[in-house]
Order: structure tokens, then sequence, then C-alpha cells
């Protein structure tokens, strides 16, 4: 198995399957999701948004992750996800991440790909074996339970991302990776129906940027509609939500059946069965379907 990350999206991309990146703000997750990869044996990719970095610290979870590397002689990596500025990135550079996600898909697309350019400039200027991944059109902004679909997100034709927009955005920045928006979105439904991916989208954006490309907000996507993405040509898929909410559960749940317990890494355990069954069932999907 490939232990640079370059050589495992490639791989991926020329066997049509994807490479599963789940968020982080803890040990707990780590060990779940690290655990869950391990016994499937399928490579992985961590991610830390600028809050979830910035709890556990750039340095302490590049050391984490690059621990479990070395350790076990296993194909896990770690990325800075949604990341708005080139100071954090530099702070996810400077710890060692293995890729970074300048997110500038809110601003309009020029600036945005100014923007992207600068940090892709700097940091193949540093270290060009860091990917750098940029996205364009907007898919919501918080890995959370929705009651409704966000104001602004794009869920409707008009807001999706064009090949057009998708081959300027990748000739002018040099990106990695893209994330393009196709009719996914950040969070999951309370009650709203699910979002569903415009196949042909993806296809036709592939063909174009010829890049691998990366779906976000997987959480509240089928599983027929991920097997089509993956097939279409998506290579890294991102699952944060429904990690936190099987965390918080997992956590509600060994405080309930341990009410008395005090030590931390007795309640725990139930919380990293939780994530792991989670990860788990992706990991399947994305690697064996």
């Amino acid at each position: 198995m490939p232990h640079r990350l370059r050589d495992i999206i490639k791989e991926a991309d020329k066997r049509k399957i994807a490479v599963g990146h789940f968020n982080i703000s803890d040990m707990v997750s780590l060990k779940a999701i690290f655990g869950a990869a391990h016994e499937l044996k399928v490579p992985v990719i961590i991610g830390a948004a600028e809050g979830e970095g910035q709890f556990i610290g750039p340095k302490q979870a590049a050391a984490l992750v690059k621990s479990l590397r070395e350790e076990y002689d296993f194909p896990i990596f770690l990325n800075a996800d949604h990341t708005h500025s080139l100071e954090r990135i530099k702070e996810a550079v400077d710890a060692g991440y293995d890729a970074v996600l300048f997110d500038g898909s809110k601003l309009e697309r020029k600036e945005n790909i100014r923007l992207t350019k600068e940090v892709v400039d700097y940091v193949k200027s540093v270290n060009p074996k860091i990917l750098v991944e940029g996205e364009i059109g907007y898919i919501g902004s918080s890995s959370e339970i929705l009651k409704e679909f966000p104001v602004g997100a794009a869920i409707r034709e008009q807001d999706l991302t064009t090949p057009d927009e998708a081959v300027e955005f990748v000739e002018r920045t040099g990106v990695d990776l893209l994330a393009p928006a196709v009719g996914n979105l950040h969070g999951i439904f309370a009650n709203s129906p699910k979002p569903h991916l415009d196949i042909d989208r993806i296809k036709a954006i592939k063909r174009a940027v010829k890049i691998p490309l990366v779906l976000h907000g997987g959480s509240a996507t089928t599983k027929e509609d991920f097997i089509a993405a993956i097939h279409a040509g998506i290579t890294i898929v991102h699952i944060n939500t429904e990690i936190r909410v099987a965390w918080r559960r997992g956590l509600e749940a060994g405080l309930k059946n341990n009410p008395d317990e005090v030590a931390p890494y007795k309640i725990y355990p139930a919380a990293i069965e939780e994530v792991k069954r989670v990860v788990s069932d992706k990991l399947r999907i994305f690697n064996f379907y």
C-alpha cells in the first residue's frame, strides 16, 4: 500500500474508490477513526478545521497523526480542513500537515482565485509535497444538525459549480485538489429531505479539470449517491457531522451507564465505539461498495 498521500489519492482515482476524510477535535475520535481504518486496512485522512485544529493545537494534531503513521507503518494523513487565512495555512504547514484546504468559497470568485493562488504559491515554496485543495461554490458552513436548508447554500442548479468555472479556478490557482458544489451540503437534517448529488455535473467537472475531486458535506449523502459520485470522479469524501453526533451519543451512553464514574478513560469507550461504527460503515462504502 502506498504511504504518500499523493500516491494514495492517485491509486484511489485509478481504482474508482474514495479515501475517507474524517474530522476530529479530540483523542476519542482519532482513536475510533484510526481503529476503523486499521481494521479494514484502508488509508484514511484526518481532518482538523480551524476551530478543531486550534482546540487540539496544530503541532499536537500533527504529532498525534505522525505517531500513529510511524508506530503502525500505516497510511494515515492530516489535512487542515476549511482554513480561511494564509496565517492559519502557515501554521499547518509549519506543524507538518500533509494537506491544506484554503476555503474561499464565500468570497467573490476573483478574490477566491487570487487568495487560493497565494496559498498555493506559499505552500509549494515551502514544501511541494503538501497538497493544496481549493473550494468553489458555497455549500453551507456548519457541521451541525439542520432544521432546514441554510440560506445561500448551493442547492439550486444555478448555484452549483460549472465545468468552465472549475477549469478557470484550477488553471489560475494550480491547486492539487478541487472541492466543487455539486448538490452537497454541510450538516445533516433533522426533518428536511436529503440533498441529491448532481452526478452528471461531477462527471463533467472531472473530465474538464482532470485532477482529484473532493466531496464535502458527506454526512447528508445517501449510499447510492456516494457510489455514483465515486464512479463519476470523486476521490476523497469528507464526513464530520455524523462523527460529532456519534461522539455525543456515545458519550451520553457512557455517562448514563456509569453514573458514578469520574475516570474519563472508563467513560469514553462507548463514544469510541459509536464513532468507530460510523467510520467503518463509510469506509466500507468508499472502498468496497
